[in-house]
């Protein structure tokens, strides 16, 4: 097996407009491996999160992946590479469960975004990986928080990419979910060779 990192970060400076967060951070994220990323509220976890899934720029350093840079990547070959579960229950109407892991998809179907039988696969192994293929009939907004996490996680997962990086996936959960939660993420991580980073600020689960 490859023991080359994944993900490479190098004396990143992360933050909004000129104000920085975190500074000079560096550290890699390996094949099959889950990493817990520790700290208080407002410390910057979330907008490191965003830097690392090139939702936001980096104030200096760099991120790479696979050994290409981040900052060159343009948004479909990104979201190949990297996907991302924020904080917080998602806008979606009434849109089903199967519907909403579907979109995960987004960045390798057409432009029509039509799902081919591939595609289905993915989106199917996803639901199984996630414990959510009784819930792929059920509008999001029926689901429970612990129903809505495994959704998300799962829709990530129909995304395909080498990296997931979630935000505090077990915020708003009871403990016997936020623990088999971070099974889950570990199951994933080593069963499907990904690198999985979640940022918590509870340090007995980590």
């Amino acid at each position: 097996m490859s023991t080359e990192p994944i993900m490479r970060v190098e004396r990143l400076s992360i933050g909004h407009g000129k104000r920085a967060l975190l500074q000079d951070i560096s550290f890699d994220l390996n094949p099959g491996e889950l990493s817990a990323m520790i700290g208080v509220n407002g410390i910057g976890k979330s907008t490191l999160l965003k830097s690392l899934a090139g939702l936001l720029p980096a104030l200096a350093g760099e991120v790479r992946i696979q050994g290409d840079p981040l900052a060159a990547m343009s948004s479909t070959p990104r979201s190949r590479m990297v996907s991302i579960v924020l904080t917080g229950r998602p806008q979606t109407g009434m849109l089903d469960v199967e519907t909403l892991v579907s979109l995960g998809r987004q960045p390798w179907t057409n432009r029509w975004g039509s799902l081919s039988v591939a595609d289905r696969g993915h989106v199917e192994r996803a639901l199984q990986l996630a414990g959510a293929e009784h819930l792929r009939g059920k509008s999001l907004g029926t689901c429970s928080d612990g129903e809505c996490q495994k959704v998300l996680i799962a829709r990530a997962l129909a995304q395909s990419t080498p990296v997931m990086l979630l935000d505090e996936p077990t915020a708003f959960l009871d403990l016997p979910n936020r623990v088999s939660t971070v099974r889950m993420l570990r199951r994933i991580a080593v069963e499907e060779r990904k690198a999985v980073l979640f940022s918590t600020h509870d340090i007995q689960l980590a």
